[in-house]
C-alpha cells in the first residue's frame, strides 16, 4: 500500500491511496478463507466448498468484509505513520471498484486538531473578588430546605389563590364558541407565581374563588410553541376547584436532622459553609474562565469544520430547550438560517478554547486517573 498525504487546511487532510492487486487478492483470499469455514453448501461437506464458488456465489459479502478489513488496517497503519488523530468521522472516496487482479485506489479525507503555538501562559493574572455569605443568604437557604420538607395542604378558608399556592383548576380554551378539543383539562394542577403558565391564565385563577367559574378572553404570544393558538385572542373557561398550599415545617432540631446537624444553629453554620464553598467556587470558576479569555484573545486558531457544527447545533438544541420550557417556539426567534448566524460567534469561542485547553492539557502532560 502507497499513499500520499494532501493538506487540504491547516485542519483538513487528504490522503490519496494506492493498493497493489496482490494486497487485494490477499485481502480476498484471507475473507474467502474465513467464509467458507463454517459454510455449508450442497454438494460439500462443511468448509471444504472451493474458494472460487464460495467467492462467486457471496460476491457481494466477500467484497463488503474484504474492503472493510483491509481499510481498517490501512487507517491504522497511515494515521500512525502520520501521527495524526482525526477528530471527525472519515470520508472514504472510492476511485476504482475493489477487483481482484486489479489495483484500488482511493482516498481519505478526515479534520485533524490544529497545530497551535501558545503563547507564554505561565503568570497570566487576574484578581479573584472576596465571597462572604450574608444572613439573608443563610436565612433563603433555611426558607428553601423548609419549602423543600413541606407538604400540600387544602386551604380551608375559601380564598382566591396566590403566588406560593397550587391551584387546581378545570379549563377549556374556546375558537368561535367551540371547545378545542386538544385544549382542556379536568384537575389541573397550577403552581401560581412560577411562570409555568401565561400571564393572563394566572390572573384568572387568581381571582376566583375556590367552586367559581368564570370564562375570559386570553391572548397567547406570538411565539407560543403550539402554532395553533399562537398570536389568537380566545375565550378559556376556567372553574377553579380547590387551593392548596404549602405547610412549612418549623425551625426546629426535626428541620436541622434533615441536613445532618444536631441543632438549628449547627444546621444555620452548615448551610453558611455550603454557601461559602459554592461561592468559591464560582469565583474560581469565573476567574478561570477570565484567564482564558486572556489567552484566547491573542490568538488565532484554525477550527475543525466538524466540531464547530457540533458545537453551534449544541446551543441551538439547549435554546430550543429553554424556550419550549417556557412555552414558546424557536422558531419565533427567527429563520434557522438566521439564529445559525446568531449564536455562530459563540459557537467559534467554544470551540477555540476548548482546542487551547487541549493544546495545555497535552503540553502539561496532564492525565486523568481512573479514580478521577
Amino acid at each position: 500500500m502507497e499513499y500520499q498525504l494532501e493538506e487540504v487546511s491547516p485542519v483538513q487532510k487528504k490522503v490519496n491511496v494506492t493498493v497493489p492487486a496482490e494486497e487485494v487478492n490477499a485481502a480476498l483470499n484471507t475473507t474467502v478463507a474465513l467464509f467458507k469455514k463454517d459454510l455449508k453448501i450442497s454438494g460439500f461437506r462443511q468448509g471444504k466448498a472451493p474458494a472460487e464458488l464460495v467467492e462467486s456465489r457471496f460476491q457481494k459479502e466477500v467484497y463488503e468484509q474484504a474492503q472493510k478489513d483491509l481499510l481498517n488496517v490501512h487507517f491504522n497503519q497511515i494515521f500512525s505513520e502520520l501521527g495524526v488523530e482525526p477528530t471527525a468521522g472519515l470520508n472514504v472516496d472510492d476511485q476504482t471498484s475493489m477487483k481482484r487482479d486489479q489495483d484500488y485506489h482511493y482516498s481519505i479525507e478526515f479534520e485533524v486538531r490544529p497545530q497551535i503555538e501558545l503563547p507564554e501562559y505561565h503568570g497570566l493574572q487576574v484578581q479573584e473578588r472576596q465571597t462572604e455569605v450574608t444572613q439573608d443568604q443563610v436565612d433563603s437557604m433555611v426558607h428553601q430546605l423548609q419549602r423543600a420538607s413541606s407538604s400540600l395542604q387544602v386551604e380551608e378558608d375559601g380564598r382566591p389563590p396566590q403566588d406560593g399556592d397550587v391551584a387546581v383548576v378545570d379549563f377549556t380554551v374556546y375558537e368561535n364558541g367551540e371547545p378545542l378539543e386538544n385544549f382542556q383539562a379536568s384537575g389541573f394542577e397550577l403552581p401560581l407565581g412560577q411562570g409555568q403558565a401565561l400571564e393572563d391564565f394566572e390572573t384568572i385563577v387568581k381571582e376566583l374563588h375556590p367552586g367559581e367559574k368564570t370564562k375570559r378572553p386570553v391572548t397567547f404570544p406570538e411565539d407560543f410553541i403550539n402554532e395553533q393558538l399562537a398570536g389568537k385572542t380566545l375565550d378559556m373557561e376556567v372553574q377553579l376547584n380547590v387551593v392548596k398550599e404549602y405547610q412549612l415545617p418549623e425551625v426546629d432540631d426535626d428541620l436541622a436532622a434533615k441536613v445532618g446537624a444536631g441543632s438549628v444553629q449547627e444546621m444555620r453554620d452548615k448551610l453558611a459553609e455550603n454557601m461559602g464553598k459554592y461561592q468559591e467556587n464560582m469565583e474560581r470558576s469565573r476567574s478561570q474562565q477570565e484567564l482564558l479569555d486572556q489567552l484566547a484573545s491573542r490568538m488565532d486558531v484554525s477550527l475543525p469544520p466538524s466540531m464547530l457544527e457540533s458545537q453551534l447545533n449544541y446551543l441551538l438544541q439547549k435554546k430550543q430547550e429553554q424556550m419550549e420550557s417556557q412555552g414558546k417556539s424557536l422558531d419565533s426567534l427567527g429563520s434557522m438560517e438566521e439564529l445559525r448566524e446568531q449564536f455562530l460567534p459563540t459557537a467559534q469561542d467554544h470551540v477555540k478554547k476548548q482546542l487551547i485547553l487541549l493544546e495545555i492539557a497535552q503540553k502539561e502532560e496532564l492525565t486523568v486517573s481512573d479514580q478521577e
